[in-house]
């Protein structure tokens, strides 16, 4: 299936560059469908109201994983010359003094170059894998050196430095377990308040964690979607959380994933039963039309970039001529979109 089937053009201030003034009042589009009909029934709302739409004897599940600071600054030193470049760290060999990192276009093409990182601390590259690099450091980084010196890692479409604000708005009400290199946006909508008026009705909340990375969010480079490569990223799931979902699964009651990054989550933790296995593992699971959903029965997410492996699995999800529906809608009602944009809410009613 070519690549190109799943772009679309996108008028440019349609693309969010704040966050709204609350977390609960981003517009949501609800669709309902079965798989196997092209109709489907629509609703614009609010997020705020997603509280009332879950079914009551839902189990939602969301992914508590914690945006790191993880852009630095630094200055590369290479051939007698110097140039400040952006390094973007996504996660560890587990002792701290080894990463993998994304470059910015003035630190790529790095040779024997030394970056100086804010701090004293210097690294070299010394390794190279697909789009990202194996950078040492001279010493360990730790989440302290994160919080001081880093920014936040908000995507390139925003065409903004980071603020204070995004500190709170660009991580989710629930975030718990540090690693990520974005956020798991579909989860920036949530307050509080509506996780509360779901569990006054009855929906049971399932947290997993699934540090995001490259592989959610590198773009498709190939051809054919088929042929893309997903690059692994780290998930756990809690015997507490396996246990409620896995019930939910028994009891043929709806498993709500909350972004796509709680779908992977799910749907790579599925074992031979249909059951969720509780566990830490690494996951590079493609999702792409043709895929048998084994868990997931609805999916609440944003709109995604053109031609992006989001866009493929929620047209795995709903059908691809209902996400492009829905999408053409959604530009001609004037949602904004990507990380700081609106919602959508997609119920299968098989």
């Amino acid at each position: 299936m070519e690549t190109s089937s799943f772009f679309f053009d996108l008028p440019e201030d349609l693309i969010a560059q704040t966050p709204a003034d609350r977390r609960d009042h981003t517009r949501l589009m609800v669709c309902s469908f079965h798989a196997d009909d092209e109709a489907e029934s629509l609703e614009h709302v609010l997020t705020g109201d997603f509280a009332e739409l879950v079914p009551a004897n839902a189990v939602v599940v969301i992914n508590d994983s914690r945006v790191r600071k993880s852009r630095i600054i630094a200055r590369r030193e290479y051939a007698g010359k110097s140039r400040t470049c952006e390094v973007l760290f996504l996660s560890s060999d587990g002792n701290g003094t080894v990463w993998d990192v994304i470059l910015g276009r003035a630190g790529r093409n790095p040779g024997n170059g030394v970056y100086h990182l804010p701090g004293g601390r210097t690294g070299t590259i010394s390794g190279r894998h697909d789009q990202t690099f194996h950078m040492t450091l001279d010493r360990e980084l730790e989440e302290p050196w994160f919080q001081e010196h880093g920014h936040v890692p908000l995507p390139p479409y925003i065409r903004r430095d980071d603020s204070l604000e995004d500190e709170e708005r660009y991580q989710t009400v629930y975030a718990k377990e540090i690693g990520s290199a974005a956020a798991p946006t579909a989860g920036l909508h949530f307050t509080t308040d509506i996780l509360e008026r779901m569990r006054t009705r009855g929906v049971q909340i399932a947290p997993v964690t699934l540090h995001v990375g490259i592989g959610t969010f590198a773009p498709i480079r190939t051809a054919n979607i088929e042929t893309h490569h997903m690059h692994e990223e780290r998930y756990h799931i809690s015997e507490e959380s396996a246990r409620i979902i896995n019930q939910a699964l028994r009891d043929r009651r709806p498993v709500v994933a909350i972004g796509t990054t709680s779908v992977r989550t799910l749907e790579s933790a599925v074992d031979d039963a249909g059951f969720v296995r509780p566990g830490s593992a690494a996951t590079s699971l493609y999702i792409y039309p043709g895929y048998d959903f084994r868990v997931v029965g609805e999916m609440f997410t944003n709109f995604h970039t053109p031609g992006s492996s989001l866009v493929v699995m929620v047209s795995a999800f709903a059908g691809i001529q209902r996400i492009r529906r829905l999408y053409r809608t959604a530009i001609e009602q004037r949602y904004r979109f990507f990380s700081y944009g609106d919602a959508m809410y997609l119920r299968r009613r098989d």
